[in-house]
């Protein structure tokens, strides 16, 4: 007998997210910053242990809807939230349990007929009665939750978190074959490792106001793979402060995304990387189709 099925995560922005589906993957599928709004798409990832599969879905943090990108990530967890076999809430315990963007997410998960489950994340960060607080503020936001302290970060709790999710899965055949890890298409895992290495440089001046398309993946070399990627900003000012003073930035940037996709894809890079404005891009939705944020 096995057991398989979809774990919708959901959490504040910056809770952790995506470090902690990584640690349960074993691998590293979702990007990660520490700027909120990161996670544009609900990234799935596949955890496979003795007699049984997790589909893990990075959702977008829960927030209220402010343009068309916010309320395309709203309704993505909506809709993926509805159709999950369980829910893990991603709780950020260094920021402190039970404020008002948790109470909104608990609110959102009350009629939910897919179990519950609290991950208090961070805790390595946090000393004993900081820990216990979290603790007891996690119990009370969902009464009727498995509470489980974890760290994404070193994987402390990891373990005994993916136990217990692995037992409210239903019976059921793998979704997935053994070994894989995602089912992201190439060119989103190949943007999205662009787009971490801009949100580490410019995290400060362009973290919401950038995302990058992927034109052309070019493989007709056996010893080369040649990447064509386009980031689009909202202003000219960004695209003066992406590119910087002679070219450094969008240089520095370009370097470090090469060797990230030469790891990922076990093959030498050549990244072009062009920077282009168009005004209110998060309000287009032609552009954010031709994304695949959807």
């Amino acid at each position: 007998m096995t057991r398989s099925g979809f774990v919708a995560l959901a959490g504040r922005p910056n809770a952790g997210k995506s470090t902690l589906v990584n640690a349960i993957v074993g691998e590293k599928v979702a990007i990660v910053s520490d700027r909120p709004q990161t996670t544009r798409r609900a990234i799935r990832g596949v955890a496979s242990g003795e007699g049984w599969q997790l589909v893990l879905v990075d959702l977008p943090g829960v927030q209220r809807p402010r343009d068309a990108l916010t309320e395309r990530m709203a309704n993505r967890v909506r809709r993926e939230l509805g159709e999950a076999d369980a829910a893990l809430v991603v709780l950020n315990g260094d920021e402190g349990v039970g404020g008002p963007g948790d109470r909104f997410i608990a609110r959102a998960l009350a009629n939910s007929p897919a179990p519950v489950v609290l991950a208090v994340n961070k805790m390595d960060r946090l000393d004993r009665a900081r820990s216990a607080a979290a603790l007891a503020s996690a119990a009370e936001l969902v009464p009727d939750a498995e509470v489980f302290p974890v760290s994404a970060r070193t994987g402390e709790g990891v373990g005994e978190l993916v136990r217990h999710l692995a037992t409210l899965l239903p019976e059921g055949p793998f979704w997935f074959a053994p070994g894989e890890s995602s089912d992201q298409p190439e060119h989103v895992v190949v943007a999205e490792l662009i787009r971490e290495q801009i949100l580490r440089r410019a995290h400060q001046e362009v973290p919401h106001a950038v995302e990058v398309q992927i034109d052309e993946i070019d493989r007709t070399r056996d010893d080369l793979i040649r990447v064509k990627a386009l980031a689009w900003v909202e202003t000219e000012s960004q695209k003066a402060i992406l590119i910087g003073s002679g070219g450094r930035m969008v240089k520095a940037v370009g370097t470090a995304a090469r060797r990230e996709l030469e790891r990922r894809l076990g093959a030498r890079v050549h990244l072009d990387l062009s920077v282009r404005v168009r005004r209110r891009w998060r309000a287009d939705d032609a552009l954010l189709d031709r994304l695949g944020i959807d």
